[in-house]
């Protein structure tokens, strides 16, 4: 999350280009595809660049959506709450949150679903958001504090992202190199906060601190909770219910086809259907479309007899026998 300054529109310049490769290069070698991931990037890149008139129009401005408790608490503006968190003000701000949540993204949305991804997803943007408002009104109404975070404007999805750090990190005993420094990755996101603040300029200290808290609350709350998730449950009915008319017409236009060959069954499996034939040679069920036993490659009449019988060689066949007819038969 950064504070307020002039944003840097555009139709996307050479970091833009190399979001875009990365991600889709990220995005193609995965055999699992993160959708919750893809979209959120998308939905991020899609608000900074230029879009078509129509689209331009139903999205509100920047300075209609800018984080500033005032203002938030002034008029209930709401939308700033959820909104500022999905704009950025320039090139570098975006490609290096995007990034970020590109890692975080494809390693917590593959783990734990892509239903629950995005309902932890929502809880963080809602949480992050609102201890950020909190912290700077308790400055204001106990240390009489108001700049520079009460009247600060910021945006960015970087609170969240340090929320899913912590979510991320949270049962790790491993280590991890944060800016060059190696620390325990259970206090990777505090470390980066620090860091942050001490080099970056414009950077929200309290955007940041409300998504490491966000993070840390959210795994207090799940861990509590043992039922399941209402948020999780929701998402699911919707998706469900969303789904539905896709469902029904695959449904409507499906069909199966009778397999002619590699469904027989050897010995006369029970409950198999007037669609098969058993041969006589070898007793093995074939499809009532075929007029050679798939197994052992004896011919069947109209009653139902194999050409052995009409040959008047009634004796079963040798296990030697139908082995080198199998062979014979598939081995061409």
């Amino acid at each position: 999350m950064d504070r307020g300054g002039r944003i840097r529109r555009g139709r996307g310049g050479g970091m833009l280009a190399f979001l875009a490769l990365h991600a889709v290069s990220e995005y193609c070698r995965l055999e699992r595809k993160p959708p919750v991931t893809a979209g959120l990037v998308a939905a991020n890149t899609l608000i900074y660049l230029r879009r078509p008139g129509f689209v331009d129009a139903m999205l509100p401005t920047l300075d209609q959506v800018w984080f500033n408790p005032d203002l938030i608490l002034k008029h209930k503006d709401l939308k700033r709450l959820v909104l500022s968190a999905f704009y950025h003000i320039g090139e570098p701000h975006l490609v290096y949150n995007m990034l970020s949540l590109l890692w975080k993204g494809i390693q917590l949305e593959n783990s734990m679903g892509s239903v629950e991804f995005a309902s932890m997803v929502t809880a963080l943007v809602v949480m992050s958001q609102g201890i950020t408002l909190l912290l700077a009104k308790s400055l204001l109404v106990f240390f009489d504090y108001e700049r520079p975070y009460y009247n600060e404007y910021a945006v960015g999805f970087s609170g969240v992202l340090f929320g899913m750090k912590v979510i991320l990190n949270s049962q790790s005993d491993n280590y991890a190199y944060v800016h060059g420094l190696l620390v325990p990755a259970r206090f990777a996101a505090w470390a980066e906060l620090i860091l942050i603040q001490m080099f970056v300029p414009g950077v929200s200290f309290l955007g940041h601190l409300g998504g490491i808290l966000a993070g840390l609350l959210y795994l207090r709350l799940k861990a509590s909770y043992s039922g399941p998730n209402p948020l999780t449950r929701l998402l699911k009915g919707l998706t469900s219910v969303v789904s539905w008319p896709l469902r029904f017409v695959q449904q409507l236009f499906r069909f199966q086809r009778r397999r002619v060959s590699g469904r027989g069954t050897v010995g006369g499996a029970p409950g198999r259907t007037a669609y098969v034939w058993r041969c006589r040679a070898c007793t093995y069920d074939n499809s009532d479309w075929l007029n050679t036993c798939e197994m052992c490659g004896s011919s069947r009449d109209g009653d139902g007899l194999s050409s052995l019988e009409l040959l008047g060689q009634t004796d079963e066949l040798s296990l030697e026998e139908l082995r080198r007819r199998r062979v014979q038969r598939f081995d061409r």
